[in-house]
């Protein structure tokens, strides 16, 4: 499974407004700086993260969903596989087809926050409420960023 996640750290992001008023129900996008913006989800809220994997140059995108206030990995959408992308199935877990695409769901992963390091290959797409927001170009390379339910 390609989750990605790594720890919080330092990030230089010149020009955006950092908010900290704390509302309850939404997504969190944070870095070092502080918290870059938050999107409502409500309790049952969903929200995407694709991006490129590095050695086979095709697009995985991964799928959350809250449950009791916490992250779950829902699908892993994937196109071809290759280092770190799942190719087993665990326990409870379907494998289908969308086109060319193959979507494995049926995780039981739960996360209090999902941390990523923006790549500098692959992009890194955050798919949330409509909007589809490049955390690289908005971060940089290399940008250690969390996202967390509140």
């Amino acid at each position: 499974m390609a989750l990605a996640a790594l720890v919080l750290s330092g990030v230089a992001c010149r020009g955006f407004v950092f908010r900290d008023s704390a509302e309850s129900g939404v997504l969190e996008l944070r870095s070092a700086d502080g918290i870059y913006d938050r999107w409502p989800l409500g309790e049952s809220g969903v929200f995407a993260v694709e991006f490129i994997h590095s050695v086979n140059m095709s697009p995985i995108r991964e799928t959350f969903r809250v449950q009791d206030g916490l992250l779950a990995l829902e699908s892993v959408r994937f196109y071809a596989f290759g280092a770190g992308v799942q190719s087993e199935l665990g326990e409870g877990q379907v494998l289908s087809r969308d086109g060319d695409a193959m979507i494995i769901s049926g995780f039981n992963v739960t996360l209090p926050e999902l941390n990523l390091v923006v790549g500098t290959v692959p992009d890194h797409i955050l798919f949330i409420n409509n909007e589809n927001i490049n955390l690289r170009e908005r971060f940089g390379t290399n940008a250690r960023l969390t996202l967390r339910y509140r």
